[in-house]
């Protein structure tokens, strides 16, 4: 992958290939600026004294991952269509679920603590309005990461355009393929009551047992609390027995001994609409937020998306997506390493461990830092002899008895000294890992971690850490 590069002030340049990087620090004439995403900064050379070509930065938005890929989009010689040169490719994963299911917790306590603690009182929320514009704090943290990568991505390169992938997903026409006209104004309960709708649909009969002589009670296929909703599609009826013993087990577990049931059911249920829900609610926050950077912003569909990609042969991800994102002819140099960012926070302000049952049964230490080190931070831990004897390079997790865990691409490896440990790279709320665009869905993560190590730098930052 292309490295970025910096001047001496730290102003962007063009970024370079891996073996001028790997050229420019043996011979001193650069050094590691920063090491994932891995930038170097020149010492003898002014931005004033370098020539830029105008750069694209291109997102595919997506709900649980967004791609990114810069490129240098020019004119080819036939016709002047554009082609646009990869540089660079990186994915985000953004964990909107995560903070939403942290939320709920966080509120189920409160709740149950204030029904403890203090007497009865009435609700206040009907008095507080939201302002205009108001995301729940898990479509917030999609637009608010995309903005801050464009952000970062802009300090270490001359980006001079931004195009992003405006898409709207129909929802009925993803529920009822066939569905036209008129019918866009008649949901799915015309004529009918929920209940009712449910009775007509499945013959009055227990979805789970075939009961038909006994009560049945409307059933969610997924459970709300593993995030089902109320919508019809997720919806069926069972006898109050079966209702009451598959309780919030999915589906496939209750029913592991008749999977073909199972089947049945979920081919009556339609595609789960929570993804698309969450692009559609995004898509004009995330575009208002690209606009204040005050560059020249295109658009394009999914369908051109699309296109692109299958016209050019080019695998599916969200990262090379967004490569072919907007007007372009061809895309070329895209087997490129993808950069995984995974979106880990900075932790919590809870210093509390609480049991299910909302009562304290542990507390986190005061202080963040321990012995010079904090949680996410990048570490090389070079161990000598044991059970852990080797090389282990990932986050770090601090304990204040001095024995850390370390979070590598292999996995978790736990109780490393702090004495064995030296910094590569302060925390900063993301986890990352590398993968390529031909091997994405068959790469293990050791592979990746050894394709990380690769990189022009790493090993002359590792090794000056030593």
């Amino acid at each position: 992958m292309a490295v970025f590069v910096l001047d001496r002030h730290g102003k962007p340049l063009m970024p370079c290939s891996e073996k001028r990087a790997r050229l420019l620090l043996e011979r001193g004439r650069a050094r590691v600026h920063h090491l994932i995403p891995f930038a170097i900064r020149l010492t003898d050379r002014r931005l004033v004294d370098s020539e830029l070509q105008p750069l694209r930065l291109k997102l595919d938005p997506g709900s649980k991952e967004t791609g990114v890929a810069i490129v240098r989009v020019t004119a080819s010689d036939a016709g002047g269509a554009p082609v646009a040169f990869v540089l660079s490719l990186a994915e985000i994963i953004h964990r909107g679920r995560q903070i939403s299911e942290a939320l709920t917790a966080r509120r189920a306590m409160r709740r149950a603590r204030r029904g403890r603690m203090t007497r009865n009182r009435a609700a206040r929320f009907d008095n507080r309005r939201k302002p205009e514009g108001w995301l729940a704090p898990s479509l917030r943290h999609r637009v608010e990461t995309t903005a801050a990568w464009v952000r970062r991505f802009r300090k270490l390169a001359p980006i001079t355009a931004l195009s992003i992938e405006l898409v709207r997903f129909d929802m009925q026409a993803m529920e009822n393929p066939e569905i036209s006209g008129v019918e866009y104004q008649q949901g799915t309960l015309l004529g009918y009551e929920v209940k009712e709708y449910l009775l007509a649909k499945l013959g009055r009969t227990c979805a789970y047992c075939d009961a038909t002589d006994r009560p049945l009670e409307t059933e969610h296929i997924l459970a709300k609390a593993n995030g089902g909703s109320n919508r019809v599609s997720n919806l069926t009826l069972a006898c109050r027995p079966c209702n009451q013993k598959k309780g919030n087990l999915p589906l496939e577990v209750f029913l592991r001994k008749d999977p073909d049931r199972a089947k049945r059911i979920l081919a009556r249920a339609k595609a789960p609409l929570r993804d698309a829900a969450a692009v559609n609610a995004t898509r004009f926050a995330l575009l208002n937020a690209l606009k204040s950077f005050g560059l020249p912003l295109e658009t394009g569909s999914g369908a051109q998306t699309k296109y692109n990609r299958r016209r050019l042969d080019i695998p599916k991800s969200h990262a090379l997506d967004a490569a072919c994102v907007g007007n372009v002819h061809s895309v070329w140099t895209w087997q490129r390493p993808i950069l995984r960012i995974k979106c880990a926070g900075r932790g919590s302000y809870q210093r509390t461990r609480l049991t299910a049952h909302g009562f304290a049964r542990g507390y986190l230490m005061r202080s963040k830092r321990a012995f010079g080190f904090q949680t996410g931070d990048m570490v090389k831990a070079v161990v000598p002899s044991g059970k852990k004897a080797g090389t282990h390079i990932g986050r770090v997790a601090i304990r204040a008895t001095g024995s850390f865990n370390i979070q590598t691409a292999a996995g978790a490896v736990q109780g490393i000294s702090y004495k064995h440990c030296n910094l590569l790279q302060r925390g900063d709320g993301y986890g990352y890992s590398f993968i390529t665009p031909t091997t994405k869905e068959s790469e293990t993560r050791g592979d990746a971690s050894r394709r990380a190590l690769s990189l022009p730098g790493l090993k002359a930052e590792v090794s000056r850490a030593n």
